[in-house]
């Protein structure tokens, strides 16, 4: 076998590992999305930081499918897999301070004051669930942040966090709704973004 031959049998090696390190990373982090356990997130994240290792080493492209592969994974995971990461970032950083709403947000105290004879100066706690449909606006960002940077318009992610954050400007009164829409973002944001340097440093 001459090296020719052999550095194409290794290269060919390569794209495969690549490719089956990102799919073990989806599969990980589909399982944290569906089973809601925090090991499988981990598992998740070391499977796409050894992708990324392997991706900056300078290789030879290979076939053109590997790489349109590659791309599919990677959006997929970035998708998929930004939801469970979001979601351990914040455990790590509220402690399972703040509780969990029925439908995806928080709840958060407010005070209205009572109006009856008396009772001046009393107040009234209720709670209210704010930042609602996070699963949901969070796929679609990490989908529109990592798709713009594969098809090389990154400044479209200004458009993404803009929209964002106007409609959930008049969410985040309370510093519990702030606190988890800054950490959500930014997790979500980086995650995407490492989704899309993967393709990227792969290709490169």
């Amino acid at each position: 076998m001459n090296i020719q031959a052999t550095f194409t049998i290794l290269t060919f090696l390569y794209w495969v590992v690549l490719l089956l390190t990102t799919l073990g990373s989806l599969v990980f982090a589909a399982l944290a999305f569906k089973l809601q356990r925090q090991v499988f997130a981990i598992g998740s994240i070391a499977a796409l930081v050894a992708a990324l290792v392997m991706a900056s080493v300078p290789t030879p492209a290979g076939p053109s499918s590997f790489g349109i592969v590659l791309g599919m994974l990677a959006l997929g995971l970035s998708v998929v897999g930004g939801g469970p990461m979001a979601v351990l970032a914040l455990h790590l950083a509220t402690r399972g301070s703040v509780a969990p709403g029925m439908h995806g947000g928080i709840l958060v105290d407010d005070q209205t004051a009572l109006g009856t004879p008396g009772a001046a100066g009393a107040a009234e706690t209720t709670v209210h669930e704010v930042l609602r449909g996070g699963l949901a606006i969070g796929m679609l960002e990490r989908f529109a942040v990592t798709g713009a940077i594969l098809t090389g318009f990154p400044e479209a992610i200004a458009v993404v966090v803009a929209i964002k954050g106007v409609g959930r400007f008049t969410e985040l009164a309370s510093a519990e709704s702030r606190e988890r829409f800054i950490i959500g973002t930014f997790a979500s944001l980086i995650w995407a973004c490492a989704c899309a340097a993967l393709v990227h440093l792969a290709l490169s």
